[in-house]
């Protein structure tokens, strides 16, 4: 079986400056990844892939099909700039996901051990 899929809805939000798309894919619960959907969501519409992102996928109990919400946006660092953080991480490849996070890990620690050397010296009196 493939997954076809079906555009509900397709609305214009001016105000957000994104379009929001409402599909469904016919038996795509649990054979199809949010960054596949988004694929095939942006092959369908002609839109750069980048640009758009999966906000929701839910399927329902006893049915093949599962309907999801997309945003696309007019370029990446529109995105940015509205969406949470963690959902632009998502549509990472795991690897990348993985690196970025560890070097902010890094550059926290590096912070925080700075910050922990220069209180050191500074208390010389009673407590």
């Amino acid at each position: 079986m493939s997954i076809e899929v079906v555009t509900l809805n397709d609305h214009d939000n001016s105000l957000l400056s994104r379009r929001e798309i409402a599909v469904v894919f016919s038996n795509g619960a649990g054979k199809i990844k949010r960054n596949e959907a988004a694929q095939l969501i942006a092959n369908k519409h002609n839109v750069d892939p980048k640009n758009v992102i999966p906000i929701s996928m839910k399927g329902e109990k006893g049915k093949t099909d599962l309907h999801g919400i997309f945003y696309v946006y007019g370029n990446p660092e529109q995105a940015k700039s509205l969406l949470p953080r963690y959902r632009i991480l998502r549509t990472l490849p795991k690897d990348e996901r993985k690196k970025i996070i560890d070097e902010e890990k890094a550059a926290r620690l590096k912070a925080k051990q700075a910050l922990a050397k220069g209180k050191s010296g500074s208390g010389k009196g009673k407590k």
